[in-house]
């Protein structure tokens, strides 16, 4: 798997039973979302929406992105005053400067190589506002998962498999990050870094634009 159109493929295939299993908000989200306001919110590569939903009460108007057409079906229902769009993260179809607030979460590490990951980082520096912030996230060497890894230093590609209930399984392309090498691309990007952290096995990242 090393492209794009392949994990738009598998999370088409897979959309039904993943959104079943992503009912609730990540903590980290909820705590950023906390205490921030704004006329418009970003949910980039959204899923079934649980990140949506919860910037409705965060902006007045939201918008929520996503490669795969499946996951965007269900996440209109599950958040119907949001407006979907079918799009990529690298390229994102959003003005420059108008983001208030942004949730990039679980997406950036789907990316096969790491000019389009930057690049993708760098498009949330565009679409964000002088005084927009954005949450981001991918998953960590520092998971224990991941430890033994002879790459666990350096963060490493890799492949994921999710199990449908029939036991089918289906791969996942994963860029498993280090932290280090997250924050490296982070600053190789257009972002501001306000904070950087590791939680639940994740790298996380609040970020403004430059």
């Amino acid at each position: 798997m090393n492209d794009r159109s392949d994990v738009r493929a598998t999370y088409d295939r897979i959309a039904a039973h993943f959104a079943t299993t992503r009912e609730y908000p990540w903590p980290e989200v909820e705590s950023f979302c906390t205490g921030r306001h704004a006329a418009i919110g970003l949910d980039i590569g959204c899923g079934n929406g649980r990140h949506t939903e919860l910037l409705a009460d965060h902006a007045d108007r939201v918008i929520g992105l996503d490669a795969s057409r499946e996951l965007l079906s269900i996440a209109r229902e599950r958040a119907p005053h949001a407006i979907f769009v079918e799009g990529d993260a690298a390229s994102l179809p959003i003005a420059d400067g108008t983001v208030g607030i942004a949730i990039y979460v679980a997406t950036l590490h789907h990316l096969p190589n790491q000019r389009l990951r930057r690049r993708s980082l760098t498009e949330l520096a565009r679409v964000l506002a002088p005084d927009g912030a954005a949450l981001v996230s991918a998953w960590s060497t520092a998971h224990r998962r991941f430890e033994t890894e002879p790459n666990a230093d350096l963060g490493f590609d890799t492949e994921v498999d999710w199990t449908l209930p029939d036991g089918e399984t289906v791969p996942r392309f994963y860029h498993i990050y280090a932290p280090a090498e997250f924050d490296a691309d982070l600053d190789a990007s257009d972002l501001d870094v306000i904070d950087s952290f590791v939680s639940s096995g994740n790298c996380y990242a609040v970020v403004g634009s430059t």
